[in-house]
């Protein structure tokens, strides 16, 4: 939102004789300091914000995994036991609204005045991105008037989040019929396809699948999700997938290692709902998701309790967040190939969709086995037994669950679908602030002071701002 980037401007005034040079204003222009830029230029910009906060150890570990119970800590562990801090809450609203999305909005005005249509089109996706993430975790928000501190308002209403779907679906409509009929991508400065645009129009046909699965349970989608089956623009391999493929080193890595390795941070560790489920299912992503502990076993730790580290559960005898994770180079996801295709799998099962929906969920793990590296003989032993049971709620509790498991270390996300499914079962955390896992982030304190009288529309339209109101999609 441009009221959270606050633009001082200073002008001076400059008396001149009547003599100066008439091309004084060409010879004197900065070349360092260009009056425009390309629209391209935004691209890396909004792609790292949006996946420093994705993969934020304080944003997508502590508000994301934590909370669907695939990390866990062993120390500093409010935020696993549903005690946020209002702080990372508010800086979640400020850096979607004020680089994510007003940044693509800038860059759609940029492309717009190029009559660049490609360019067009991955702002609206990226815009879209923003503004799904933001109604996800917090539910009602601004959108509408999101972006128009520059005419004069500071306070901008808050949309239902049902309207704000509505807007997100239009986008991606518009970014869809936009990309790949003209117009260049920067392929430098596209740090997500390289400047291919058929690529970002399947960007945008598989958010928007995503997208209609989550708002499945409103309103009916079937019709809208068997045309992006028909249109064959959604992603087809984990090549096409969405994703920033973070640099070597710091500070251009993925925030999990720069948190956890760079930083020396070894809280985070593998939940034991994660390494049990995977134990017992001989499932051979469990030695790449997580690591050894002191006795050379896997042993992840419950979520919650108050007092750690203790004997029980400590620095060395938890596995830690598996050196495949660890990684600086591990990729940022917008959205991911495995997932759409369990998206697929349970759109299918429940008829929204034509296809097999046992298909897709083979292809779907397939996709996660190949992502995790795993060997061959490993994967075909594992897939031979990977089939959905005739019974419908059987089969999408298999889907679910295998979906949990394949957004590992995708915290907001894992969180995001485990909220929408309530697959696999969980409990709340032990000692926790509350009796339940929370379905959405509370809106940062100041939208009651600066925006009270919208934050108060908002909450009585959606709910007491509390953690465990839940957002329209879930009800």
């Amino acid at each position: 939102m441009k009221r959270f980037k606050i633009i001082t401007i200073l002008f001076f005034s400059l008396l001149v004789s009547v003599g100066c040079d008439s091309d004084f204003e060409e010879i004197n222009q900065d070349p360092n300091n260009p009056l425009a830029v390309p629209a391209d230029l935004l691209i890396p910009g909004i792609a790292r914000a949006a996946q420093n906060s994705n993969y934020s150890t304080f944003i997508g570990g502590d508000m994301g995994a934590c909370w669907s119970q695939q990390f866990s800590k062993v120390q500093y562990n409010d935020e696993e036991r549903y005690i946020p801090r209002q702080g990372v809450i508010s800086g979640v609203w400020n850096t979607w609204y004020a680089v994510v999305i007003a940044d693509a909005d800038a860059m759609y005005n940029i492309a717009e005045a190029e009559g660049n249509n490609n360019m067009m089109g991955v702002a609206l996706t990226l815009q879209a991105y923003g503004y799904a993430f933001l109604t996800d975790v917090y539910g009602d928000i601004p959108f509408s008037e999101a972006i128009t501190a520059d005419e004069g308002n500071i306070a901008p209403a808050y949309d239902t989040q049902a309207d704000v779907y509505a807007g997100i679906f239009a986008m991606l409509d518009n970014a869809i019929a936009l990309l790949d009929t003209g117009g260049s991508i920067n392929a430098t400065n596209d740090v997500i396809y390289g400047g291919d645009a058929g690529l970002w129009k399947k960007f945008a046909s598989s958010l928007k699948f995503r997208a209609l699965m989550r708002a499945s349970g409103k309103m009916s989608v079937a019709s809208e999700l068997q045309a992006l089956v028909t249109a064959g623009n959604l992603f087809s391999s984990n090549a096409e997938e969405a994703k920033l493929v973070y640099l070597g080193a710091d500070p251009s890595s993925n925030p999990l290692y720069e948190s956890i390795v760079f930083g020396t941070r070894g809280e985070w560790k593998i939940n034991s709902e994660m390494v049990d489920w995977l134990a017992f299912d001989a499932d051979p992503r469990l030695p790449v998701y997580a690591g050894l502990n002191d006795a050379d076993e896997y042993r992840g730790k419950p979520s919650g309790y108050a007092d750690v580290p203790n004997d029980d559960y400590n620095y060395t005898n938890v596995s830690a967040l598996g050196d495949f994770y660890l990684r600086p180079e591990l990729p940022g996801f917008f959205v991911s190939n495995p997932e759409l295709k369990f998206l697929m799998a349970e759109a299918a099962t429940k008829g929204y969709i034509s296809g097999d929906a046992n298909a897709y969920y083979v292809e779907a793990i397939t996709a996660s086995l190949d992502f995790n590296e795993v060997a061959a003989p490993d994967a075909a032993a594992f897939l031979a037994g990977k089939f959905l049971q005739s019974n419908q709620a059987v089969a999408l509790e298999q889907i679910g669950r295998q979906n949990w498991v394949a957004l590992f270390s995708q915290g907001v996300e894992s969180w995001n679908e485990w909220r929408r499914t309530g697959y696999p079962a969980l409990s709340a955390a032990a000692e926790a602030d509350l009796n339940e896992i929370p379905s959405r982030y509370n809106y940062p304190t100041s939208e009651g002071s600066i925006n009270k009288a919208n934050y108060d529309a908002a909450v009585a339209n959606q709910g007491a701002d509390l953690l465990t109101t839940p957002v329209w999609w879930m009800n």
